[in-house]
């Protein structure tokens, strides 16, 4: 039986997406066991996965420690993996898979960055261009496994898997139908949108359509929620009451309503993981071909800046994206609600068909 290893110490879409190696691999090795190194706040997007058999969280702060490093990398190192795959591709990462002792230890190879020693026998690169309606981020996933245990029929499509009572859950049946998730903070401050944008759109849906409107937000980003709550009209369309703290909560609700609305990041992922529309609103500096799967303009949408004002990027690089991502306000402005109005009534329209004012 091989014992795989796969590292993603990132945020919470970086984990689900990558939650397609295990079910790709499991194809080339049915008998492996499969773990995955997380961290903590991401484990519930992998939960009850049936091809992953164990998960290892760790806490992101501690790991940066290097005494706590150098613990995890023993502790690895004593598993004996066979086969390890390194879709996080950072120093931490990279220095597990060097001490480690795998036979295949499959990782990233980025292209600012030199190998200068053997962290990997099969580095890999990312690929040119997304060239799959999955997008580029889930392709390169994919390609980490095709690349050496190659694939004759390849997943690339990330699933939740919701256990029997999760898909009981009931917290919204008392409400005005369609119910719509709108995440209005992104997972960060540079991937959020104006609070006073926010609301706009919110009152565009809550003037022309008989819905209800939740909130999603992060824990500690509650005063920020309430403040866009305060700019919006037609409060009582708004039910901020009903909140998820944890991603299996957040999961279990997001379930259960009809379409969600949101600032690019985990939340879009484990929407679409769980087959409900979407409509997200990149931040300036994300690069949306690497992040915008299986977008199709009808089940999923999104608008991006950089698709609508073209002339406002010099070059999209990677260091004019690190430049736009230290003060993306001022493009975030440009980005109007009238802007995303143009994309975001159809969507709209074709989804809440039998909700019309």
């Amino acid at each position: 039986m091989k014992k795989i290893l796969v590292i993603q110490n990132k945020r919470i879409g970086d984990v689900l997406i990558s939650s397609v190696i295990a079910n790709n691999i499991k194809k080339i090795f049915p008998e492996s066991h499969i773990t995955y190194f997380v961290y903590d706040y991401t484990t519930g997007v992998i939960e009850n996965n049936p091809n992953i058999d164990r998960i290892i969280a760790v806490k992101d702060k501690e790991l940066k420690k290097i005494p706590n490093l150098i613990k995890e990398i023993r502790k690895i190192k004593k598993e004996k993996y066979d086969i390890i795959f390194d879709s996080y591709a950072k120093f931490q990462s990279r220095m597990m898979c060097l001490f480690s002792g795998a036979e295949y230890r499959i990782g990233f190879k980025r292209k600012h960055k030199t190998l200068k020693l053997p962290f990997y026998t099969h580095p890999i690169n990312f690929l040119d261009a997304k060239s799959k309606i999955c997008g580029k981020a889930i392709e390169d996933r994919v390609n980490i496994v095709d690349a050496v245990f190659p694939l004759s029929d390849p997943n690339d499509v990330p699933k939740i898997h919701l256990t029997s009572e999760e898909k009981k859950y009931n917290r919204i049946e008392f409400l005005k139908k369609p119910v719509l998730m709108f995440t209005v903070l992104g997972s960060t401050i540079p991937k959020s949108m104006p609070f006073d944008y926010v609301a706009k759109l919110i009152d565009y849906i809550t003037s022309n359509y008989n819905a209800t409107i939740l909130f999603n937000y992060a824990p500690h980003q509650k005063k920020d929620a309430l403040k866009i709550y305060g700019f919006c009209k037609n409060k009582e369309q708004i039910n901020v009451d009903i909140y998820e703290d944890s991603i299996r909560g957040f999961i279990r609700l997001i379930n259960k309503c009809d379409l969600l609305i949101a600032n690019e990041g985990g939340t879009v992922h484990i929407t679409k993981a769980l087959n409900r529309p979407t409509f997200t609103i990149y931040s300036p500096y994300i690069e949306k071909a690497d992040w915008n799967s299986f977008e199709d303009g009808i089940i999923h949408e999104s608008v991006h800046l950089l698709e609508e004002k073209p002339n406002l990027f010099e070059e999209f690089t990677r260091e004019s994206r690190k430049v736009i991502e230290e003060n993306p306000e001022a493009l975030y402005r440009e980005l109007t609600p009238e802007m995303i109005l143009t994309k975001l009534k159809s969507f709209l329209a074709h989804h809440l068909k039998n909700a019309k004012k």
